[in-house]
């Protein structure tokens, strides 16, 4: 059995205002998309269907169509979950993806007809998977000899 390193490295972060989309739902504002906002307490979510856009939007924490935000860490990060949103429009990501947020009419606006960046870390992909863009990369380690099965290739003696 071959074994392989993984490089644990994230994708480049963005002073843009972003928003990623996890694989179950839940929207991930950076700090330049929650500033863009206006540092709300909550947001509310539209589609339009027509042009696949998904928009958000500040709104009081007291409205019906309100998805509270909450601070991730030291507050750089906020989430809200839009599992349900997700769900009721279709949409689905394969992965965590981040998407450079668009800002028009006090409103951050996602187009979903680009795929967005791959934000994942690799966690729920198969082994040994690179995806273009990724934010993961693999090397190979291998070999049955135990004196160089844990040396790197361009360490290992041609065979």
């Amino acid at each position: 059995m071959a074994f392989e390193t993984f490089m644990r490295q994230r994708a480049r972060a963005t002073d843009d205002p972003a928003v990623s989309i996890q694989k179950r739902g839940t929207f991930s504002l950076n700090g330049a998309a929650y500033e863009a906002l206006g540092s709300p307490e909550a947001i509310e979510l539209l589609y339009d269907r027509d042009r696949k856009l998904v928009a958000m939007r500040a709104v009081d924490p007291a409205a019906e169509s309100a998805y509270p935000l909450r601070a991730l860490g030291k507050g750089r990060t906020w989430l809200a979950s839009g599992k349900a949103f997700m769900n009721y429009y279709g949409l689905a990501v394969d992965h965590a993806r981040r998407w450079v947020a668009q800002v028009e009419d006090g409103m951050l606006i996602l187009n979903m007809n680009e795929e967005g960046t791959d934000v994942s870390l690799g966690r729920d992909r198969e082994p040994g998977t690179v995806r273009e863009g990724s934010a993961t990369r693999h090397q190979d380690y291998g070999g049955d000899d135990p004196q160089t099965m844990f040396q790197p290739p361009s360490e290992r003696s041609p065979v």
